[in-house]
């Protein structure tokens, strides 16, 4: 590890862990949650999220099969809808200057969340990309997380 963040500035570390309340406080279904934290540190690379939230999908019951072909959840059909529209926004999020938010994935969204939970999830995506920039800057690698 480069440097201990929470060491170096617990007042960031704070901030980041209100996030994380609020992330986790959402009705959004915490396995879903889990989906989308795992499909956000694939695409940015950290490896102590992977390694955490793959953990923690486990214990809400998350297939072995889903887990490893998440990185490719367009190509099979293991994946509700809802889950599809999910994955669909924490990735155009997550690469927000690629296209945005097209109108296409909105409705797609809206067609199994209400407005709330569109920003909820939203929030859920921003809250993980935090933690992994976080991560991946301050040279975090998987440990004996359970």
């Amino acid at each position: 590890m480069r440097f201990n963040y929470r060491d170096a500035n617990p007042q960031a570390f704070q901030a980041l862990i209100r996030m994380e309340q609020y992330a986790s406080s959402t009705d959004i279904d915490p396995a879903l949650k889990e989906l989308i934290k795992i499909r956000v540190s694939q695409l940015n690379g950290c490896a102590f999220c992977i390694n955490m939230h793959t953990k923690d999908a486990r214990k809400h019951g998350e297939t072995e099969q889903r887990l490893y072909l998440l990185n490719a959840w367009r190509e099979t059909s293991l994946y509700t809808a809802e889950e599809r529209a999910a994955l669909a926004l924490a990735e155009a999020v997550t690469r927000i200057g690629d296209a945005g938010v097209t109108d296409d994935l909105y409705e797609s969204v809206r067609a199994h969340f209400n407005e709330k939970q569109f920003v909820d999830l939203i929030f859920v995506i921003n809250t993980i990309n935090s933690w992994n920039r976080m991560g991946i800057s301050s040279g975090m690698e998987p440990g004996d997380y359970e």
